[in-house]
């Protein structure tokens, strides 16, 4: 029997008009769902927020428009503009929190935001979806039971980059004595990798060699220079804003094969490669999502919201690498939403506990992706209570110099090898913040 978590009105009293009116607002108010969208629009980075969250807010639209909502509760989705700042992040996080009837997830798009607000979400009891960036351990769902990953990670994405390069040579026993070089963003994001890649050189035998660039990275012919010196056989590029196209500018001007290049995740969208122009052709990164606009959701989205002219900003990011993310992150918390009221009420507002566990045990397997339209564009997930990554699948694509091509499908990340990183750091985590780890079944 479903469990409803609307509270039953208690009965009204004579009152005066001005009471009754603030229980219809507040009764009007309980039917929609409130989502948080913390965007940067402007700031350094924003070539690559303005995409995702165009992308974002247009899902929603979607699924009030088309289908009234999820179940018929509207989602009434507000956005804060971070300008990718960690204490406008804070800001808006703490403004936004209480409004309507209650944040209940907040995605912070900011590795350096979602930082600022673990523990924050953790004393008021809201989801962190993190995707694809931020706390890798969190991971480990034993200790952060608010945080997920959904659908990635940078650690397993770097397997699935290594598995790339492995077949590419023809087996994992071919990298004896080849050089890869992790050029990246000299920060925790750049260096996130590290510890993976390091791990793979000691077991077969290559020499990686570790290239720092210092933010923003306008100019890298030095670094590049010295790459070309060591003849690398591969390079991975962990870059973020304006470092990533000059890097790929720089590095084809110096000789180096861009077809040998593979990009991290915030290495694959389109304002890594466009600004180089035609230096950027046969460039590879690795990413969680397809790319393009070839998806039956395509076609709603056209139908609902393009047509009538409700597409959010301009409509100019639509498809782009940024913009599919957009729509997979939304999708992801309103199939969470979707599945809490499967349990808890069809119809209902879901509050944060039952959002809570609809997000540690969320399922959305290849046939529903089909169902959504996002087959192929949003990779199936399976979250449990030791998995808050929900499988870490990842792809390679490749630039041909107008788009993005997917080159493998969807990928197994090597969970062997990283997610005893995840123990081990996430249990260092909760040590020194006095967090109880938890028993999973």
């Amino acid at each position: 029997m479903k469990k409803s978590v609307t509270g039953k009105l208690s009965a009204v009293g004579l009152g005066a008009i001005i009471g009754m009116t603030s229980l219809f607002a507040a009764q009007a108010q309980a039917e929609e769902q409130y989502l948080p969208s913390l965007v940067y629009r402007t700031g350094p980075f924003a070539p690559s927020g303005v995409g995702f969250a165009d992308g974002f807010a247009d899902y929603v639209r979607l699924i009030n428009e088309r289908d009234g909502g999820i179940n018929g509760v509207r989602i009434r989705m507000e956005e804060c503009e971070t300008a990718y700042a960690n204490d406008r992040g804070v800001e808006c996080y703490e403004r936004l929190k209480d409004r309507g009837n209650g944040a209940t997830v907040v995605a912070p798009l900011s590795t350096g935001i979602t930082y600022a607000l673990i523990p924050r979400a953790k004393d008021d009891n809201i989801i962190v979806h993190s995707m694809g960036y931020g706390r890798a351990d969190a991971a480990d769902g034993r200790v952060m039971d608010w945080v997920f990953m959904v659908p990635t990670t940078y650690w397993s994405s770097t397997t699935v980059t290594m598995a790339y390069i492995a077949e590419q040579e023809g087996g994992w026993e071919n990298l004896e004595g080849k050089t890869i070089v992790h050029a990246y963003h000299d920060s925790a994001y750049g260096r996130e990798p590290l510890g993976v890649l390091r791990g793979y050189a000691e077991e077969y035998g290559f020499t990686l060699e570790e290239m720092a660039i210092s933010p923003p990275g306008v100019e890298q012919r030095s670094v590049w220079t010295q790459i070309r010196r060591m003849q690398p056989d591969w390079v991975s590029l962990y870059g973020w804003g304006v470092m990533n196209p000059t890097a790929i500018r720089t590095a084809a001007s110096v000789g180096i094969d861009r077809e040998r290049i593979i990009g991290g995740i915030y290495a694959a969208q389109d304002d890594a490669v466009e600004p180089a122009g035609s230096a950027a052709e046969g460039y590879k990164a690795v990413t969680f999502h397809g790319p393009g606009r070839d998806y039956p959701i395509y076609d709603d989205l056209e139908e609902h919201v393009y047509g009538p002219g409700d597409e959010a900003g301009d409509g100019d990011q639509i498809g782009n690498i940024a913009y599919n993310r957009g729509l997979i992150n939304a999708a992801y918390i309103v199939e969470a939403w979707r599945q809490a009221q499967d349990e808890f009420g069809e119809g209902e507002v879901m509050g944060r506990d039952e959002t809570k566990w609809a997000w540690n045990q969320l399922t959305i397997s290849e046939e529903r992706t089909e169902e959504l339209g996002m087959a192929g564009l949003m990779p199936p997930v399976n979250v449990t209570c030791e998995d808050h990554e929900g499988g870490g699948l990842a792809r390679i694509q490749q630039w041909d110099g107008e788009q993005w091509n997917a080159l493998t499908d969807f990928m197994e990340p090597d969970m062997d090898r990283i997610f005893p990183l995840y123990r081990e750091s996430a249990e260092s985590f909760a040590e020194s913040e006095g967090l109880e780890i938890r028993e999973c079944d």
